[in-house]
């Protein structure tokens, strides 16, 4: 089921969200050489708490840290550890935070230190991809229509679209409700309503075409958990949630097999 949002309720969420911001832009300045996924992670769970929120992450499904961390050609859900950031890495930072009952959840692509032009331009392409999409979440437009906007900004570049992951409705849940793919036909699917929250995840990989995502399983409590998702070239995603259509920066969540 797709909630409509009361006013009040897309005020705490906007809080939610902007705590994850804040967050983020704490974190970023802290990537260089030589810094650990896991000093990433403890940043975060830092900035999260001081403002008044808890991580959105920790405990979901057996989720054991803040943040997910996910380096060059991992997509998403990279868990951090003792790895050390490279000049020239990227990483993607998904992070997510709970205000009074409300999630945010957000997701930012990096560069640690100098990274090569291909690299930069995989990362703008997919910035853009990301307002496109925001772009074409209006009242009025179909689910479908978002996925097309983001895909026809990968293929003018010649860039892969990650299909194994969606964006997703946000509210009082880390996903709700509607999915959305990150791919077209447009005019399919629901219609946007004013009031909907939603997550637009644009991820792109430099191959040309995707080939399956692959993972090395990792378990967690008693729940399976996958250390990432790796695809077969360098890969980058950029996230936003909020309440749409408002003017509102993905966790990628699973797509479900119809």
């Amino acid at each position: 089921m797709i909630t409509i949002r009361s006013l009040e309720e897309l005020i705490k969420l906007e809080e939610a969200s902007r705590v994850v911001l804040e967050t983020l832009d704490v974190v970023e300045k802290a990537v260089a050489p030589g810094v650990t996924t896991d000093d990433l992670d403890r940043i975060a769970e830092t900035e999260i708490r001081k403002r008044g929120a808890r991580p959105a992450f920790v405990g979901y499904r057996g989720y054991p840290k803040t943040l997910c961390t996910s380096i060059n050609e991992e997509v998403v859900h990279g868990i951090p550890g003792r790895r050390s950031l490279k000049e020239g890495d990227i990483i993607g930072v998904d992070c997510g935070a709970v205000v009074e009952g409300y999630y945010g959840d957000a997701a930012r692509t990096m560069p640690v230190g100098r990274i090569t032009p291909e690299r930069a331009r995989l990362l703008a392409v997919t910035r853009g991809a990301l307002e496109a999409g925001i772009a074409a979440a209006r009242p009025g437009n179909r689910v479908s229509d978002i996925g097309a906007a983001v895909e026809a900004l990968a293929l003018q570049n010649g860039y892969g679209v990650v299909r194994d992951f969606v964006g997703h409705g946000v509210g009082t849940a880390l996903h709700e409700e509607p999915q959305i793919p990150n791919y077209g036909p447009g005019g399919r699917g629901g219609v946007l309503k004013s009031g909907m929250v939603i997550a637009i995840e644009p991820m792109f990989n430099l191959a040309g075409r995707c080939g399956p995502a692959t993972a090395a399983p990792r378990r967690t409590s008693s729940t399976p958990w996958r250390s990432s998702r790796r695809a077969r070239s360098c890969s980058a995603s950029e996230g936003w949630r909020g309440p749409r259509p408002r003017r509102w920066e993905r966790s990628g969540c699973p797509r479900k097999r119809r």
